[in-house]
């Protein structure tokens, strides 16, 4: 596809100068039907697509979000169900979205090199008997203003639907106050077909309560979670306006915003006035309106200038979107508070997947690389994430810096290599292909990753302390209780662990490919910080790792710093910081991603289960007893400091816990898993299946008069490793 690009208008929308969202329409003749036609699209920021009045728009918020520069996508449609002979139109409404982010000046994407009023390019064939039709992105589009006279995916839309222009994509239609379209220069990125999951609606809610508020009314949706509204107005009055904001929670029973932004008011005022808010006006009737580019994180929604007969049940309704991906792994138990924790990070896995993992709905929507790499392997045991991981990841490859470094955001301006990086955050670029190529059997990612990967490699030994170690942006993010940065664990450990874990990794990626040499090379590095490491920050005397905290001896013993003489007394200092604490975690999100695991792994799953279910503050099961629906950023004791955002995935590697020891069902790689169920006193059965490339894996164990009956069933081609304790299990493996 060629980059030529056409806009309505060169100028920009911002918050102090609105700029209408631009309809484009090309009329064209076709002798007759057309046997075969195919239609591309690169909407920047975002599109939607109609031929002769129909919508073909694949999803919401298209193309994709990323950094034009880098890499920009089109879509590809087939028009010819669409098409007639005689006149045809293509009709065009241009978002800004990504290309023109005014509301993301936190990241410096209001200074973006790319920066732009909405652009458009497209290419359209069509061949039938007699003819063939071809066309690009040119001066013969024209251009109007459409009724959205102001939109940012972050902060909301304005629409009038008095200026609403009946017709304007259909044949037929007076297009004699148009404007032809201007030449747009072309963005610097490789222009690439789109193969993500597009965004999509799962589900559409009804509020549970309507409510009288603050001059309005509180509609309450049940679940905090992320999508867009549909407003349906009875019996509106011309130009009646209708203002709806969104919250995640509310405060003293009150509606409240102060969690979307902690952004001081006098530098960015526009967040504390406009986040997360629609106007509507009214056209008059009964009309139905939904935004078409801004998305919202939400729980509740204030509805504020409508009449009380308006404010009915059906007046709000809320479809729920997401990538449209598979969902292909489930647990269950016998205890409901487990299956609602469960049911809570699956939430909020899925509202943070818009075409990448962001790090909330509500406010930033950002693609953080260090939440993306530690929840890799949750979501990847609940959704087939495979083709959306690798459209990511060649961006986040294209956003690499020359000298090896990763921004802590991707897509990125620029912004995120000062500030917001790290290891932890950097292993994205290993952990995506490891988790696509464990669980699904995928080895494109590691090809798309391996030179990149190297390159991280050369500049990560340019980072290293006198002593071996690394200790460079962000640590132990969010430790219990603790304010964001006040880690208790040294960044030396857990940058240098998290080095020496992508080492290892990349050593067997490259050999997966049949890079040898880099292989060794990347052994080498592993083994090198491994004894950095040791050397420098193990007192071998008590065995304790950086001060001995939850930590650092859960991760030194996940990620093999420990020698297998030394584990038992490793975790016997484990044990005793969690007696410190008063049995409680007091771990940061690195630390909750291997403590349940090592438990498990010395036969304390009842502790680490205890330690989920308890009532008291901390536990999973405290968030829902204070009313969460999503899995929150931080642990945060009820009433003490603001927990940031309520919709967070990044501490819900306890899902892979509930798979891997509850149920016991680990995925080795895709064609081996490993059967080794905990059965903790407080439960009486466990299930989990996960869809293999080569068929569905399931284990179910149920308690039986004083003894476990154990179903296994597996493919052929999938091999089973079953370690139970046979005296008190009656086993059934099935084999497909």
């Amino acid at each position: 596809m060629k980059k030529q690009f056409i806009c309505a208008t060169r100028e920009c929308c911002d918050f102090a100068h609105h700029v209408p969202a631009p309809y484009l329409r090309r009329s064209f003749v076709l002798d007759c039907k057309p046997e075969r036609a195919e239609l591309r699209v690169c909407g920047l920021g975002f599109y939607r697509l109609w031929v002769n009045g129909k919508e073909m728009t694949k999803g919401y918020f298209a193309p994709y979000i990323s950094n034009p520069d880098d890499r920009m996508y089109y879509d590809s449609y087939d028009p010819a169900p669409y098409l007639q002979q005689g006149e045809n139109v293509i009709g065009i409404l241009l978002g800004n979205g990504f290309q023109n982010d005014f509301g993301g000046a936190v990241w410096d994407f209001d200074r973006a090199a790319w920066r732009s009023a909405p652009k458009l390019a497209l290419e359209f064939d069509a061949e039938g008997d007699r003819a063939s039709v071809s066309f690009d992105a040119d001066g013969q589009f024209l251009t109007h203003p459409s009724p959205i006279l102001f939109d940012e995916y972050r902060m909301g839309e304005i629409y009038d639907a008095g200026l609403e222009i009946p017709g304007w994509s259909l044949p037929g239609f007076d297009a004699s106050g148009w404007t032809p379209a201007l030449p747009a220069d072309p963005p610097g990125g490789e222009l690439c077909e789109c193969h993500a999951e597009p965004i999509r609606c799962c589900e559409t809610l009804s509020p549970v309560s309507v409510a009288p508020a603050e001059g309005g009314y509180l509609y309450d949706f049940g679940r905090n979670t992320a999508g867009i509204c549909r407003l349906h107005l009875t019996d509106a009055e011309p130009g009646q306006t209708v203002i709806i904001r969104f919250c995640e929670r509310l405060k003293d029973g009150a509606f409240d915003q102060s969690n979307l932004y902690n952004q001081p008011v006098e530098k960015y005022p526009f967040y504390h006035t406009d986040f997360a808010r629609l106007e509507y006006r009214a056209r008059g009737g009964d009309e139905t309106y939904e935004p078409s580019f801004a998305w919202f994180g939400y729980r509740y929604a204030l509805v504020q200038g409508i009449r009380p007969d308006q404010a009915t049940a059906g007046l709000l309704t809320y479809p729920v979107l997401s990538s449209d991906l598979r969902r292909i792994g489930d647990f269950s138990c016998s205890d409901e508070v487990v299956n609602r924790i469960f049911a809570l990070i699956v939430n909020s896995d899925r509202s943070n997947f818009y075409y990448f993992p962001t790090d909330c709905p509500h406010r930033e929507k950002n693609g953080w690389t260090g939440d993306a790499s530690t929840s890799a392997p949750q979501m990847t045991l609940l959704f087939d994430t495979t083709q959306s991981y690798l459209e990511w990841l060649r961006n986040i490859v294209a956003a690499q810096r020359a000298d090896g470094a990763l921004p802590g955001i991707v897509p990125t301006g620029g912004w995120g290599f000062a500030w917001g990086n790290g290891p932890a955050w950097d292993s994205v670029l290993v952990n995506l292909p490891w988790t696509v190529w464990q669980l699904r059997g995928d080895t494109r990612a590691i090809g798309v990753a391996a030179d990149a990967i190297l390159r991280y490699f050369d500049y990560i030994r340019t980072r290293r302390s006198p002593d071996g170690t690394v200790a460079i942006g962000l640590g132990d993010w969010v430790p219990v209780g603790k304010k964001s940065g006040g880690y208790d664990t040294p960044l030396a450990l857990t940058d240098s662990i998290m080095v020496m874990d992508m080492a290892g990794k990349a050593a067997e990626l490259l050999r997966k490919i049949g890079r040898e040499a880099d292989a060794a090379s990347a052994v080498a590095l592993r083994d090198d910080m491994y004894t950095s490491i040791r050397a420098s920050l193990l007192d071998r005397g008590a065995m304790a790792l950086a001060g001995g905290t939850q930590t650092a001896q859960a991760m030194g013993l996940y990620y093999g710093v420990f020698r297998p003489e030394e584990r038992r007394a490793a975790f016997d200092l484990l044990m005793q910081r969690i007696r410190e604490a008063g049995g409680n975690f007091d771990c940061g999100f690195l630390g909750m991603h291997t403590l349940f695991h090592v438990l498990s792994e010395f036969g304390e799953s009842e502790t680490a289960y205890r330690m989920i279910t308890q009532k008291e503050f901390p536990s999973y099961r405290e968030l829902l007893d204070r009313g969460e629906t999503a899995m929150v950023e931080s642990f945060q004791p009820l009433g003490g400091r603001e927990c940031g955002s309520h919709n967070h995935h990044f501490l819900g590697d306890v899902v892979r816990w509930f798979f891997h020891d509850l149920a016991g069902l680990e995925i080795l790689d895709c064609r081996h898993v490993r059967v080794r169920p905990s059965f903790v006193r407080e439960l009486d059965s466990a299930r989990a299946s996960y869809r293999l490339p080569d068929g569905v894996v399931s284990v179910a164990w149920q308690r039986e008069n004083g003894r476990i009956a154990l179903t296994v069933t597996h493919p052929a081609a999938v091999a089973c490793d079953l370690r139970c304790n046979r005296a008190e299990c009656d086993i059934r493996e099935q084999i497909l």
